[in-house]
């Protein structure tokens, strides 16, 4: 039986020749999602802006996630966010902070408890909590700052596991990532929670593992062909690993795409954010980080690999990564 493979063994695609068109779409793109969030800003959701949550229980059958969301949506207090919490017969009910003072939101919870009690008679709620404005301000600090933090980190490796040109190229790549991902959310105004914010940390993560197997190959061949000029020696390495990019993108995507068809809407946003994250995450890969490389002049001759010394036949003898001896 014979290996499916997405990529034939002697492909030979010349990336490195769209560099400069892929670089400025890629700026444009940037500069308009910055835009975009900057003109319409997200559409944050409940842990972001504050927000009243109720626990509700059911002493039978648990009616549909759809059905108990429309519901609420008929009590008129806007968009509601509804998690299964506990057990399987237990919700959480949460909807944004009416405008006015402490009374004012008092009455809303009253009467998001009793529009759920009409809906729902045997059903048990607890009391209503209540998430104010400051604490939704911590929480959006501390998921800018997570983000922030995690690429700053990882370009310190990169930096040190590599060259300081490679940590550079993993951060604009990543930069890259979380702007568009940023701005596709101002265009479309889905909901913007701790839900998309772990999704930003997984793509984070996936274009990293991505951009590091790409970065590997290329220190090899940096090692491997010291007289190659840098520009074919940036495509001999992504067509080397793009069997690899082709087919664990693959089946991310069918996957996420199941997901985003049969999924529950509670993480509609959260699978949407992470299907484009993988397009973008494979495409900054390619046309992102390698590219950086040949304008930071990075090179065969700027790739100074390191000694191991050790003892061989009673000598002292220093070699190479390459296994050269010093």
């Amino acid at each position: 039986m014979r290996l499916l493979k997405l990529v034939p063994d002697d492909t030979n695609i010349q990336f490195l020749k769209w560099r400069q068109l892929a670089m400025a779409i890629s700026i444009l793109m940037i500069v308009a999602s910055i835009a975009l969030v900057a003109m319409r800003g997200l559409n944050l959701g409940v842990d972001f802006v504050g927000g009243q949550s109720v626990r509700v229980e059911f002493t039978q059958t648990m009616p549909p996630i759809d059905e108990i969301r429309s519901k609420v949506a008929a009590i008129g207090l806007g968009e509601a966010t509804i998690q299964q919490f506990g057990s399987d017969k237990a919700v959480s009910i949460r909807t944004a902070l009416p405008e006015g003072d402490k009374a004012a939101a008092e009455q809303a919870g009253q009467r998001l408890v009793a529009g759920i009690k009409a809906a729902f008679p045997t059903a048990e709620t607890g009391s209503v909590e209540t998430v104010s404005g400051k604490v939704s301000e911590e929480l959006l600090r501390t998921g800018a700052l997570s983000l922030l933090l995690a690429m700053v980190a990882i370009s310190i490796y990169i930096w040190i596991r590599f060259e300081w040109q490679f940590g550079v190229g993993a951060l604009f790549a990543l930069f890259h990532d979380v702007a568009l991902t940023f701005g596709f959310f101002a265009l479309t105004q889905l909901q913007f929670d701790l839900n998309i914010v772990a999704a930003l940390l997984t793509i984070i993560g996936y274009s990293l593992n991505d951009t590091i197997v790409v970065y590997d190959r290329i220190r090899e061949n940096l090692k491997k062909y010291r007289k190659m000029e840098i520009i074919p020696l940036l495509d001999l390495s992504l067509n080397e690993t793009l069997a690899r990019t082709v087919m664990t993108s693959f089946t991310m995507l069918i996957a996420l795409g199941v997901l985003l068809w049969v999924g529950p809407d509670v993480i509609f946003g959260f699978t949407a954010a992470m299907l484009l994250g993988i397009f973008i995450g494979t495409y900054s890969s390619v046309y992102m980080s390698a590219p950086i490389l040949v304008w930071l002049k990075v090179g065969p001759d700027s790739f100074v690999p390191r000694t191991v010394a050790g003892i061989e036949g009673g000598e002292r003898v220093e070699r190479k990564d390459d296994g050269a001896v010093v």
